[in-house]
């Protein structure tokens, strides 16, 4: 718990949340800070929150939904062999350092991360690249397939073409994320982006440069003001932007790792939202008048992993033991208050390429210890079992409850469970997407764009160290996924999608055992903010009203 605030504290925050004026500050807490400010090199939620308010990406979202809209680009065309993207871009917008947002930008950018070397290519840094685009001009791991990126053209100052090696279906939905927003080119160089060491162990990369921590320079409605790690973030807005300005003043971002600190620096207006509220929180909160609940549409899978590199992962025997020893409807029931449903896919239902039917694997100690002998093995099995300690996630509220209550079912299966846990940022991102975290560890992934790409495909079509080898050791299925990514026809696409699935329950490279809806609390005077499903909503809307309760 924090500690309570004093008097001038309190009645500094409460003010700086009050409606009125121009200069309205909002301040937001998170679960912990971002790594970089760079968008290209992260894959956290946390990074990727600050990271949308100050870039722009070619595409974008509608709010609330995963329909893919004009961003950066009003309008593209692709060509009838699916290969050549024309996008005509927005005129009259500028970056933050004032320098012109043109065709030749966009190229630049794209070229940056065409062309990565050394460092940047480690799959924890540009992890979003090589799940879109695979590789790069000169690939220095033979793990790594040809890139899907071929060359940017600027055509005219305003139209720039994007040419792919091969038809991609999920294309045009992966330049909606925002690890793919245009950055000023001037700012990229003067700051040096690109300069840095990646921490081998933990697998993030550590600036050497300023861009990243200082010099952040996108098109968005909110400019990088200061950054006080793990006090706050701060953002002010853009008043030149080019289109509808931000109705805040300044924007803050208060790491609190502490669930039950979050809402009581919510009751105390030391904040004025939150995100990832525990779920035996709400009755709480909807119980105050002060404050709201909003839903976030259920857009994730929390899972388990299994390390296949780690013996006895490899057997597959073992895998279908673990299956069987974890105790996932338990873990639903009791930790999820009624806004989670047990997962049997790595991917929501509403996503196309649900598959119908797949092998499911109910908990059954009894059958565990069975699998686990006709493996050959001695029972109990030692296994490492690592989650996270300092943050809370949408499909995960609180790591250490969820790793407890599995433990107990996996000792009770035949396992001899050893506790091992990290920071979230950096060692435990790190570890888990490098394939050093134990045999087992907790994770999950909220979708970026409503693609079954971005579920599947992500987690098993390439190089995927997060399940602890520099491949997803299963070529059946990445060839599934690849044709699947490269079909256009949508019925047949989606029939892809759904034979993945069902082979994938079948080769347990993990255990998927949540699909949650998660809930954001806010002071009731805060409107403005939409609930999206891939968890990156848009501050510039937000405002405060004098009457309280959301109109």
């Amino acid at each position: 718990m924090v500690a309570a605030l004093g008097f001038t504290a309190l009645a500094a925050a409460l003010a700086a949340g009050c409606g009125g004026g121009d200069g309205d500050t909002l301040t937001f807490g998170t679960a912990s800070d971002p790594v970089v400010l760079d968008g290209a090199l992260v894959s956290d939620g946390e990074s990727l929150r600050v990271i949308d308010q100050m870039f722009e990406t070619l595409v974008g979202l509608e709010a609330g939904t995963t329909k893919i809209v004009p961003e950066l680009a009003e309008s593209w065309v692709a060509s009838d062999d699916g290969l050549e993207w024309t996008f005509t871009l927005q005129d009259g917008v500028t970056f933050h350092d004032g320098e012109p947002f043109n065709a030749e930008a966009v190229c630049f950018n794209f070229d940056r991360w065409y062309n990565f070397s050394g460092p940047l290519q480690n799959s924890s840094v540009s992890y979003y690249w090589q799940t879109v685009f695979r590789g790069y001009a000169e690939n220095e791991d033979e793990t790594l397939d040809p890139s899907l990126y071929e060359s940017c053209t600027a055509q005219d100052e305003l139209t720039a073409v994007i040419r792919i090696t091969e038809p991609s279906s999920a294309f045009l939905g992966a330049l909606a994320l925002v690890n793919f927003g245009i950055a000023s080119p001037k700012a990229l160089t003067d700051y040096e982006a690109d300069a840095g060491t990646v921490d081998e162990e933990a697998g993030v990369f550590q600036p050497t440069g300023t861009y990243g921590t200082e010099q952040p320079t996108g098109t968005g409605p909110f400019k990088f003001d200061s950054w006080e790690r793990n006090d706050k973030l701060t953002l002010v807005r853009n008043d030149d932007y080019w289109g509808e300005k931000a109705k805040l003043g300044t924007l803050i971002f208060r790491p609190i790792p502490d669930n039950a600190a979050r809402l009581q620096a919510l009751q105390t207006g030391e904040i004025q939202g939150y995100d990832l509220v525990e779920p035996q929180d709400i009755e709480t909160i909807e119980a105050d008048d002060s404050l709201q609940i909003l839903d976030r549409p259920a857009f994730n899978v929390g899972y388990v992993t299994i390390n296949q590199a780690q013996p006895p992962m490899d057997n597959l025997l073992v895998r279908q033991a673990v299956a069987h020893g974890l105790d996932r409807q338990a873990v639903v029931d009791n930790f999820y208050a009624g806004r989670g449903e047990v997962a049997h896919q790595f991917m929501p239902p509403l996503v196309e390429g649900y598959a119908d039917q797949v092998t499911e694997y109910e908990y059954d100690p009894a059958r565990s210890r069975q699998l686990l002998q006709q493996a050959g093995l001695t029972l109990p099995v030692a296994i490492e079992f690592w989650y996270p300690t300092e943050v809370s996630r949408p499909y995960m509220p609180d790591p250490r409850r969820n790793f407890e209550a599995f433990a107990a079912s996996l000792n009770e299966s035949g396992f001899r469970v050893t506790a091992r846990n990290a920071p979230w940022n950096p060692d435990y991102l790190g570890r888990q997407q490098n394939g050093t975290a134990g045999h087992l560890n907790l994770i999950g992934w909220t979708g970026d764009y409503g693609d079954p790409d971005n579920f599947v495909g992500t987690f098993f079509q390439s190089q995927q160290p997060a399940w602890g080898t520099n491949e997803f050791p299963n070529r059946e299925i990445m060839d599934l996924l690849n044709r699947a990514e490269r079909e256009t026809d949508i019925a047949a696409r989606t029939a892809l999608y759904q034979e993945a699935n069902q082979k994938i329950a079948d080769w347990i490279p993990g255990v998927p055992y949540v699909h949650t809806s998660p809930a954001l609390a806010f002071q009731a005077n805060v409107t403005g903010y939409t609930p999206s499903p891939v968890s990156l909503e848009e501050f510039a809307s937000v405002e405060f009203t004098e009457g309280g309760e959301e109109e």
